[in-house]
């Protein structure tokens, strides 16, 4: 009997140590929509660890993602636009500050932060989680208030690839209308930066091919139908440097889309220098749609 009651409050204090240790995401959301999984999605990234979620100053680190979460901000005195981000994190965490999310929704922008599953060597899982995004806004575009032509898509870092994949493959329903793309991985060509390098092994795995490379290296995939593109990069970025946001503007004003290209003195990996201007060079450019 003893050591049933041992055995009983040991397991009870291991619940409350994994309860406490996985915190819960406060994000002040309007509305929170778990969408799918890896049981219910097409595809499954193959992820068999549980979800980690880490919190420092109100932003959130999930890693071993397998569930796919959409956090809508409501716009005040919305004019019909929207804006869809896939947060950064090398395709290793997504980082979740839903901070900007509650700005754009102030200054009139109904705007989407998706916890998408991370690829784990399975490209097409991400994809597939942005597909969904843009095109739930667009067929829940009344509800929402929000015009289906003016839904655009935005991403720092890796989320910066996956709004640009976003941008040069998805078709129909899916295919978001702009994009906004912060300090932004757009190459697996750039081989002297690790941490580049190491995204497209979390999004492609160890063993990936030359054409695997080529095939999500999103600069080569741009064309005439690819939409338009704000691109704000500091020029001090060690982890994603500005040569890959050039590579994409090029490419953009090559196939003739219309295309800003804002590179910042300072900054780094982030716009912590000119918060101020990146914020309304976003929001001048998503309510120019």
């Amino acid at each position: 009997m003893m050591k049933k009651l041992l055995t009983f409050v040991a397991a009870a204090a291991l619940a409350m140590v994994a309860t406490a240790q996985t915190p819960k995401i406060e994000s002040g959301a309007d509305e929170v929509i778990n969408y799918w999984d890896n049981t219910s999605a097409p595809h499954s990234n193959c992820d068999s660890k549980p979800e980690k979620i880490t919190v420092s100053k109100g932003k959130y680190k999930v890693s071993h993602t397998t569930e796919t979460v959409f956090y809508i901000f409501k716009a005040e005195q919305s004019k019909g636009h929207s804006l869809v981000i896939f947060p950064g994190g090398g395709y290793k965490t997504v980082n979740l500050n839903f901070g900007l999310g509650k700005w754009l929704a102030k200054n009139g922008i109904t705007t989407m932060i998706v916890k998408y599953r991370l690829p784990n060597g399975h490209a097409e899982v991400p994809l597939e989680d942005a597909a969904a995004a843009v095109e739930y806004m667009r067929t829940n575009a009344d509800r929402l208030g929000i015009d289906p032509q003016k839904i655009g898509v935005s991403g720092s870092s890796a989320g910066g690839h996956l709004a640009a994949w976003s941008s040069v493959v998805l078709e129909g329903n899916q295919k978001p209308n702009f994009a906004v793309l912060y300090y932004p991985v757009i190459s697996g060509h750039i081989w002297t930066n690790k941490p580049q390098w190491s995204t497209f092994e979390e999004l492609l795995g160890k063993w990936r091919t030359p054409a695997e490379v080529d095939n999500h290296s999103v600069d080569l995939l741009v064309n005439e139908q690819t939409p338009p593109t704000l691109i704000l990069h500091c020029y001090d970025d060690e982890l994603a440097p500005t040569n890959n946001a050039t590579l994409y503007y090029k490419a953009l004003k090559h196939h003739g889309v219309k295309a800003s290209f804002h590179i910042y003195p300072s900054g780094g990996h982030s716009w912590k220098d000119y918060k101020k201007q990146w914020l309304e060079a976003t929001k001048e450019w998503v309510l120019s749609f």
